[in-house]
């Protein structure tokens, strides 16, 4: 893998820069103006109440599976790769997808508030680490240094913690969360809009990207329609399901994208 710069006439603009930092406070005075965003009531009733093989909530249990296997692979197929460019923070983001399957599987197995904590604490990661990934790969390749990436991490982390420190106090809050959760999903599409170039030739493409959010909104598109999914489809499999398939199809697909580019850019296409 090469880390070497790409022309320097491709370099970032500070109007672009200006429009990105623009996207994040727009962003944040949303959610400032809205007003305290509470979980809904009903959060924790899933449509698919099925068990199977002993697993409570079993479909939506074992959907979180492709998670793992996508973490996993990224992890080993990297192994002994030299560790330039935005190892770091790719490296995380597969962690953090293994650590999803784990935090939302023992979510859907018992979903309350508590176990939510832990399904949204590696969520907050991946995000996290995906928007460091970018903007290392896209601006500047700082973004990648293990102090941003660790200042990134803690911040999305302290989202969580919000969330759940409001629920304590009766007061729910998900702003932060979703801050965290929404400014890749508006600052990625802002910049390939803006055709702001790749800074490595190890960087993924602008297909790749998009392709990523198609299925970011694929999955919300299932989770909003969780219960109609499931009669829609006579039963069969719920929104809730669907959307751990689409998100763990989309987390696979950047993540094959980054390998290729990584292999592409040492003259190996395998």
């Amino acid at each position: 893998m090469t880390t070497s710069s790409m022309p320097s006439s491709t370099a970032a603009s500070p109007r672009r820069d200006l429009v990105l930092l623009a996207v994040t406070a727009l962003l944040a005075l949303a959610l400032l103006l809205h007003g305290p965003i509470a979980q809904w009531a009903s959060y924790h009733a899933f449509a698919d109440q099925r068990q199977a093989w002993g697993i409570p909530h079993a479909a939506d249990v074992l959907s979180n599976l492709p998670f793992a296997f996508a973490g996993l692979w990224a992890l080993w197929t990297a192994r002994g790769e030299p560790r330039t460019g935005a190892w770091l923070p790719w490296r995380a983001f597969a962690i953090a997808l293994v650590a999803t399957a784990a935090g939302s599987a023992a979510y859907h197995w018992a979903p309350h508030n508590a176990s939510l904590a832990f399904d949204r604490l590696p969520i907050a990661w991946a995000c996290a680490a995906l928007l460091c990934v970018f903007l290392a790969e896209r601006r500047d390749p700082r973004w990648a240094r293990p102090a941003v990436l660790a200042t990134a991490l803690a911040l999305a982390s302290a989202s969580v913690v919000l969330w759940w420190a409001s629920e304590l106090a009766g007061r729910s809050d998900l702003r932060a969360y979703l801050f965290v959760q929404f400014l890749p999903m508006l600052i990625v599409p802002a910049a390939l809009w803006m055709r702001l170039p790749r800074q490595t030739h190890s960087a993924v493409r602008d297909s790749a990207w998009w392709g990523v959010l198609a299925g970011y909104a694929i999955a919300k598109g299932f989770e909003l329609a969780d219960h109609a999914l499931l009669d829609a489809l006579g039963g069969w499999v719920s929104g809730h399901t669907l959307k751990h398939l689409a998100a763990a199809a989309a987390a696979g697909w950047i993540l094959h994208a980054a390998q290729r580019a990584a292999r592409l850019s040492c003259g190996n296409p395998r």
